[in-house]
C-alpha cells in the first residue's frame, strides 16, 4: 500500500521522492512534531504551493504522508484504526497552512468525527520556514458542553509537550467521563435520529417512542435529533452536514449505536456507518432486537428467527474483498459459489425450515382451538398498543402473576388463562403481542400464525393507554391492523385503561364517545362494569350460537343474571 495520498500529479521526480522519504522518519514518541521536521515539512510544502501533511502513530512512526491542495487536505479512510468509547484513534495529523491562517472549522470537524489525538496546523512563512504551530485536542464531559479546545499557537521551537503523557491523561478523563454516566444494565450507548417527512408533532411522538423501544432494547439514549429536510437523502438520509453534526455530538456522549426512526435501505446502512464508523440500525431491526431478548417459547423463537432472517436477506450486500473468493477445491466444479451466495442459499434454506415448523405448529393450535370449540368455550382476546396495560389486566382478571414491566414489549408470547363470570360463563381470555404504528412487514408476516388465533375470538378487549396524549392515534393503528386481519367484524369493547392518570371529566367524555369503559387495571375494584359488560356480550354470542336463525330471537336483558 502506498503511504503517499493524495495527487502527485504536477510534482517533479525529486519532489516525489523527498515525499517518500519523509515516511521513512521517525519522530521522539514525547514529541508532536520536531523541529527538524516542521522545517522539511513547511519548505517542501512552500515549493510545491500546496498543503502537505502526516499521519504519525505513537510510536512517533509516520504512516502516511498527505498531499493536498493549496486550501485543503482530505484525510484517507483510516481502516484498521477502530476506537472504542473513551478511546482517541492513535494518530496525530500535523499538516501545513499555506497562508499561516487558524485551524479551519474542516481541521475541527475532521478532530472530532476521526477521533484523532491532535489535529496541528504549521503555518508557513514566505521563505517557506515554520511560523507556529496550531493544536486542537478533544475534551472530556465538560460544563461547557464544548467538544474540542484550541491551544495557544507557538512557534515548533518553543512548543513544551510531553505528547505520551498529555494523550494518557486525556484519554483517561475522557474515558472516566463516559463511565460516570453509565447506566448499570445498559449495553448500549445510542445516539437516535428522527423522521426526515411529517409533522412536527408526529416526528416527536414517533421520536419519544423510539426511545422508549431503546429503553426496552437495554440501551441508553444520550442524544436525539429531528432529521427533518425537504427530501430524504438518497446516501446519508438526512444529509452529509447534519450527519457531520450527529456523529460529533454522538462520539462526544460516548455513543457507540446510531438509530434511525425509519426503515433504512441497505446501501444507505453501508454508507452511514463507513462515513460515522459506527453502528448503525434502523427501527425495524430495534424492534426486531426486542423480540429476539423477549421471545420465551419455541414458537416465539422460531417466528423471531424468521423475522430476522427475511429482514437480513435484502441487506446481504454488494460483494467486496471479503466475499469474493472462490470455494470451488476438491469434489467442486467450476469456480464455485461466492461466499454471498452461499449465504444467500442458506438463509433461503433456513427460512423454508422455519416457516414449515410454523405451519405445525399452527395445526397444532388449530387442533386445540377444535377441542376447545367442541366444549363450547368462549373465546376473549386482548388486543392493543404495546405498554397499554394488556398483562396487567389479565392478571388482575384472572389473578395471575403474567410479567408485566412499564416497557415496550414486555411480553410477546400469547398466554391463555380461564375465566369464570358471576352468572357462571366460563371463557378463556387470552393476551396476545401488542401492536405498534409501522410494525415491520417482516415481523406481521412471522408472527401471522400468532395473530391468527384472534379469528377464534368471539370478543376483542381492545386495551386503550388513556394517560398517553396520542392514544386515538395508536388506537386507529391497532383497529386499522385488525381491519387487515380481516377480524373487524368481531365484536369489540373498547377498554379506557389507566384513568387516575388523566382528569375524570376527559375519561367520560372519551369513554362516551367511542362506547368505551374506564378502568385502573391494576385496581380490581374498578373492573366490576368491564366485567359486566364482557360477560353481556359472551352470552349474546352463546345465544346466538343457540339460535343462529331464529328472526324473532332476542338477547337477554343485560340487568338480568
Amino acid at each position: 500500500m502506498s503511504v503517499i495520498f493524495g495527487s502527485v500529479l504536477g510534482l517533479k521526480p525529486l519532489q516525489k521522492t523527498r515525499l517518500e522519504r519523509l515516511s521513512l522518519k521517525r519522530l521522539p514518541a514525547d514529541r508532536v512534531v520536531s523541529q527538524e521536521m516542521a522545517r522539511q515539512l513547511t519548505g517542501l510544502s512552500a515549493e510545491i504551493r500546496r498543503q502537505l501533511g502526516l499521519l504519525i502513530d505513537r510510536k512517533g512512526n509516520i504512516r502516511k504522508v498527505l498531499v493536498g491542495d493549496s486550501r485543503s487536505i482530505l484525510i484517507p479512510k483510516l481502516d484498521g484504526w477502530r476506537v472504542g468509547p473513551g478511546r482517541l484513534r492513535g494518530l496525530r495529523l500535523i499538516h501545513t497552512h499555506l497562508k499561516d491562517e487558524p485551524l479551519s472549522e474542516e481541521d475541527l470537524t475532521d478532530l472530532a468525527l476521526l477521533r484523532l489525538d491532535l489535529m496541528a496546523a504549521l503555518g508557513v512563512s514566505e521563505d517557506g520556514l515554520p511560523t507556529v504551530i496550531r493544536i486542537a485536542h478533544l475534551l472530556p464531559d465538560n460544563p461547557a458542553d464544548d467538544v474540542w479546545q484550541i491551544l495557544d499557537p507557538v512557534p515548533p521551537s518553543l512548543l513544551d509537550l510531553d505528547f505520551i503523557s498529555f494523550i494518557r491523561s486525556l484519554e483517561d478523563e475522557i474515558s472516566r467521563s463516559i463511565t460516570a454516566r453509565r447506566v448499570p444494565g445498559v449495553t448500549e450507548r445510542a445516539y437516535l435520529i428522527g423522521k426526515t417527512s411529517g409533522r412536527e408533532w408526529e416526528i416527536e411522538e414517533s421520536l419519544n417512542e423510539l426511545e422508549q423501544l431503546a429503553a426496552s432494547c437495554g440501551v441508553e439514549v444520550v442524544g436525539k435529533t429531528a432529521g427533518r429536510r425537504d427530501s430524504v437523502d438518497p446516501r446519508f438520509v438526512v444529509g452529509k452536514g447534519k450527519l457531520k453534526e450527529i456523529v460529533i455530538d454522538a462520539l462526544y456522549k460516548g455513543a457507540g449505536l446510531i438509530v434511525f426512526d425509519t426503515e433504512l435501505s441497505p446501501h444507505q446502512v453501508r454508507a452511514v456507518g463507513d462515513f460515522t464508523e459506527l453502528k448503525v440500525i434502523d427501527r425495524s431491526q430495534l424492534i426486531l432486537d426486542i423480540f429476539a431478548q423477549r421471545a420465551r417459547t419455541r414458537e416465539g423463537k422460531i417466528q423471531v428467527e424468521l423475522a430476522q432472517l427475511k429482514y437480513a436477506l435484502p441487506r446481504l450486500g454488494e460483494k467486496d474483498d471479503a466475499l469474493s473468493r472462490l470455494t470451488g477445491g476438491i469434489g467442486g466444479r467450476g469456480p464455485g459459489e461466492t461466499k454471498l451466495e452461499i449465504d444467500r442459499r442458506r438463509i433461503h434454506s433456513r427460512i423454508g425450515f422455519l416457516e414449515k415448523q410454523i405451519r405445525n405448529l399452527s395445526r397444532q393450535r388449530s387442533l386445540r382451538r377444535q377441542l376447545r370449540n367442541r366444549k363450547e368455550t368462549p373465546i376473549i382476546s386482548i388486543v392493543g398498543y404495546t405498554n397499554a396495560g394488556k398483562s396487567t389486566l389479565l392478571n388482575t382478571l384472572t389473578k395471575s402473576r403474567i410479567l408485566t414491566e412499564d416497557k415496550l414489549f414486555a411480553t410477546l408470547d400469547p398466554t391463555s388463562r380461564r375465566l369464570r363470570f358471576p352468572r357462571e360463563v366460563e371463557v378463556i381470555i387470552t393476551d396476545t403481542v401488542g401492536f405498534l404504528e409501522d410494525l415491520p412487514d417482516t415481523l406481521v408476516a412471522a408472527f401471522a400464525a400468532t395473530l391468527d388465533e384472534l379469528s377464534d375470538a368471539d370478543l376483542l378487549l381492545h386495551v386503550i393507554d388513556v394517560s398517553n396524549p396520542a392514544f386515538e392515534k395508536q388506537a386507529a393503528a391497532v383497529e386499522k391492523l385488525l381491519e387487515e386481519l380481516q377480524l373487524s367484524s368481531i365484536p369489540m369493547i373498547r377498554v379506557f385503561n389507566k384513568q387516575e392518570m388523566v382528569d375524570p371529566e376527559l375519561v367520560r367524555n372519551v369513554c362516551a364517545r367511542y362506547d368505551g369503559i374506564a378502568v385502573t387495571a391494576l385496581m380490581s375494584k374498578t373492573l366490576g362494569p368491564l366485567v359486566t359488560r364482557m360477560e353481556d356480550e359472551i352470552l349474546k354470542v352463546l345465544a346466538f350460537d343457540l339460535h343462529p336463525l331464529s328472526e324473532d330471537y332476542h338477547a337477554p336483558n343485560p340487568g338480568v343474571s
